[in-house]
């Protein structure tokens, strides 16, 4: 093997930047980028190139036109929903390889319609100081999935 074995979706992904950067990190850890749309962007916008660099050709990413759709092309990939509401903290979670890595928007996160489709020890968090309200969507990505990928053993990593 020579790449993690994870999934992130992004749930209607709404700044380019932060986009840009997870395709960064998608192609570093082998993580694979599902966006579902719609987007708050296009793909070829410059400030999305710029914050991935030149790591564009490295990473595998696809789009999306509903959840819905990635949830039915790949009915036997686990869901793990990572939302402030969440009850457990991520490194209480134990990931395995092939899990899809679900994250909602940058001012709305994930709608309350999709986090009742999910077990609730499916939903989890990430710590943070009391009264503040979210972490940077690509920040929450790259600790989400250092976490899953120091879990299954840094599958691929030299």
């Amino acid at each position: 093997m020579t790449a993690s074995c994870f999934h992130i979706v992004l749930h209607q992904p709404e700044i380019p930047q932060n986009t840009g950067s997870i395709i960064r990190l998608c192609a570093n850890t082998g993580a694979e980028l599902h966006l579902v749309g719609p987007m708050g962007f296009v793909m070829e916008n410059a400030r999305l190139r710029r914050a991935g660099l030149d790591y564009h050709e490295f990473a595998n990413v696809r789009e999306w036109q509903a959840l819905e759709s990635y949830i039915e092309a790949f009915p036997g990939r686990r869901l793990v929903a990572v939302e402030t509401s969440g009850r457990r903290f991520h490194s209480d979670f134990e990931f395995s390889s092939g899990d899809t890595l679900l994250f909602g928007s940058e001012t709305k996160g994930l709608p309350q319609a999709v986090l009742e489709e999910l077990p609730e020890q499916s939903v989890i968090r990430l710590p943070m100081l009391p009264e503040r309200r979210s972490l940077n969507l690509a920040n929450a990505v790259s600790v989400v999935v250092y976490e899953a990928w120091r879990q299954t053993g840094y599958e691929g990593a030299v």
